[in-house]
Formats: C-alpha cells, structure tokens, sequence
C-alpha cells in the first residue's frame, strides 16, 4: 500500500490563514474604493450617504463572492482568479 502524502497541519492552517488575509483586504479594499467613487459620482444626484454606504457594500460583496469562487477553482493562498497569483 502507498501513502499519501497529506500536508502538515501547520501547512493548512498556515494556508488558510493566508487565504483569510488576502480575501479581507480585497473585500476592505474594493468597499473602500467603490464608497469613494459611490461619493464622487453621486453628489450631482444628490444621494445620501446610505445610498453610497449600499453601492460600496454590493461592491464588496462581489469581491467577496469572486474571492471564494478563486479559491473553489484553484487550491492556492490567493483570492485571485489569475493562475500563479
């Protein structure tokens, strides 16, 4: 019988530990960036804050969503859709 090489508990939380810190500050990031535009390119519209606070959070849950779906097509400590990232 041949053994299969399974990685080291380390090695996997290590891993997911790195996933975790990639996918939030991609999520942060793009909430943060999509609420300054949200504010920018609103202002002639006259929209109030938590129409600007609800944009950014929908761009935030598209980036959260793409991440995940990074993650269940490659096994990598990346939330990034391009291969080797």
């Amino acid at each position: 019988m041949t053994d299969f090489p399974l990685p080291s508990t380390q090695t996997v939380v290590k891993t997911a530990k790195t996933y975790s810190r990639d996918l939030a500050e991609r999520v942060v990031s793009t909430g943060l960036e999509a609420f300054v535009g949200a504010l920018v390119l609103t202002a002639p519209f006259d929209l109030t804050m938590w129409h600007n606070a609800a944009v950014a959070g929908a761009a935030a849950g598209g980036a959260l969503l793409k991440g995940l779906a990074a993650r269940w097509r490659d096994v990598t400590n990346s939330a990034s859709l391009a291969r080797g990232v």
